[in-house]
């Protein structure tokens, strides 16, 4: 089984990029299951309905999220009902949706699991190894595969979580610094890892914002409105490939779409 696992899609320029290269590798690929994180994917901030349906009609399977997945009030009313769209399993429970999904795919169970970290997020959340521990104690042989999508800032962050759920979790996945990391792996017991999986969004810009407002905020120390640059954009993903037997990685591949729309893929194994 061959999995994708894709990093944040950010505003209008990330979902053209992920309508024009999803279907491309996944039959250059022969993917089998996409997880996409889409908390950025309405004007760079949550995701409406109609966003949520788009993703899912160009063969999305599993949609994650982040810290700003609330900041729609669209999403507060329709994530209820769909189960295929996730919220950080640690964040409050008094809000609502689920942090995990379990999907019957090809005789196999796959579980994607939504955490966010807290070093240095803006968010009070619960502890990530507290609402891991609890969800493996409760769904204790309900699933084949385990998915993890780490919504996290800090690098020693993700990597500690990673490492001490080496070989429970199929693979885990960074989100949210939308810039991709070089330090794809297949930890010692076989979890494929990756810090960042980058971001699917306009590449001349400020992690998917207008420079120029950046820039003038960090120089003037004033507010300003950041808007979604529509530069072109690119493409950040894992591919990990599952043994179906063992239902472990045996092989991973970075794959980096640049502004000329060439791919890079990295595979280790």
């Amino acid at each position: 089984m061959k999995v994708l696992m894709i990093g944040d899609v950010y505003g209008a320029s990330g979902r053209e990029s992920l309508k024009q290269n999803l279907p491309k590798i996944v039959s250059k690929e022969n993917i089998d299951f996409v997880v996409v994180n889409g908390e950025n994917v309405t004007h760079g901030i949550s995701i409406t309905q109609k966003h949520f349906n788009e993703l899912k009609g160009i063969g999305v399977d599993v949609i994650t999220s982040g810290n700003h997945i609330f900041e729609n009030d669209e999403v507060v009313n329709y994530i209820k009902t769909t189960p295929d769209l996730l919220r950080p399993l640690n964040m409050n429970s008094f809000n609502p949706g689920a942090g995990f999904v379990i999907k019957n795919f090809q005789k196999k169970k796959i579980a994607v699991v939504n955490l966010l970290g807290t070093a240095f997020m803006p968010d009070k959340v619960n502890s990530p190894y507290e609402t891991m521990d609890k969800f493996l104690a409760e769904n204790q042989n309900k699933f084949d595969i385990l998915l993890v999508d780490f919504h996290a800032e800090a690098t020693a962050e993700k990597l500690a979580f990673a490492w001490n759920y080496d070989g429970m979790i199929t693979a885990f996945v960074g989100t949210h610094t939308h810039v991709q990391t070089a330090d794809e792996r297949i930890l010692p017991k076989g979890t494929a890892y990756i810090t960042d999986l980058g971001m699917t969004g306009p590449r001349d810009s400020i992690i998917g914002v207008n420079p120029e407002e950046v820039i003038f905020k960090e120089k003037t120390g004033r507010p300003t409105r950041f808007k979604p640059s529509t530069n072109k954009a690119g493409f950040g993903a894992l591919l990990v490939e599952i043994d179906d037997k063992t239902n472990k990685a045996i092989n991973i591949k970075r794959i980096l779409c640049s502004l000329q729309a060439k791919m890079s893929v990295k595979s280790k194994n």
